[in-house]
């Protein structure tokens, strides 16, 4: 078995496992625990790429970053083109718009807000900002869900996989009632059997 993931408990790279699932492939974990302290990854994922971030992924002789790049390239090389919508449709620039928002607007605001939550009473002029932009992105993605519960085409894609983590940080700061949509998303994806497999692979998940 060549394919690795290189996994860091309760973190994004728990998407990648679930997509490994989903498309059937055979894959080996590494496992990673989180500073119990500083809640950051250990300095043993530098020696796998420099940033010392997860997910990363190892096919042979590749190593592989960004969560939105090996999405990209486990669905081409692995999965037969599956999760993935016809290339040169609508539905396929949508889906790599979404792939790109779940990591690049959506990410943003959910990360400043992580991090100023170490600040205490010194984040506070930042706070009303970081709210509205969670709210904005928010709010466009539950505008977004399709009546079938997806947010491309009728069937499960790689980006809702993608979109599932900050719809879970949305779900998770208690803002279900207003984003009904987004809630009944988080839970279709988690009653999903290759989730459930993940999850048990992948160890501990935030609240899930």
């Amino acid at each position: 078995m060549s394919l690795i993931v290189h996994h860091l408990n309760n973190s994004r790279s728990q998407r990648i496992l679930w997509l490994l699932e989903e498309i059937g492939a055979a894959y080996e974990i590494k496992y990673y625990d989180r500073d119990p302290v500083t809640n950051l990854a250990p300095p043993e994922l530098v020696a796998v790429h420099p940033l010392g971030k997860s997910p990363v992924i190892e096919d042979g002789s590749r190593v592989i970053t960004e969560s939105g790049a090996i999405t990209e390239y486990l669905c081409e090389r692995h999965g037969g083109g599956h999760l993935v919508p016809e290339r040169g449709s609508d539905d396929y620039i949508s889906h790599l718009e979404w792939l790109h928002f779940a990591e690049g607007s959506a990410m943003t605001p959910i990360l400043l807000r992580i991090y100023t939550a170490r600040l205490g009473e010194a984040a506070a002029p930042l706070e009303p900002r970081i709210a509205q932009q969670l709210d904005a992105h928010f709010a466009y993605m539950e505008s977004r869900v399709g009546e079938n519960g997806h947010f491309i085409g009728d069937d499960l894609s790689a980006a809702d996989i993608m979109l599932s983590f900050p719809a879970e940080i949305a779900i998770m700061q208690g803002m279900a009632p207003r984003y009904p949509k987004l809630a009944a998303f988080v839970n279709a994806c988690h009653d999903r059997p290759a989730w459930r497999r993940a999850r048990e692979k992948g160890g501990a998940y935030y609240g899930y």
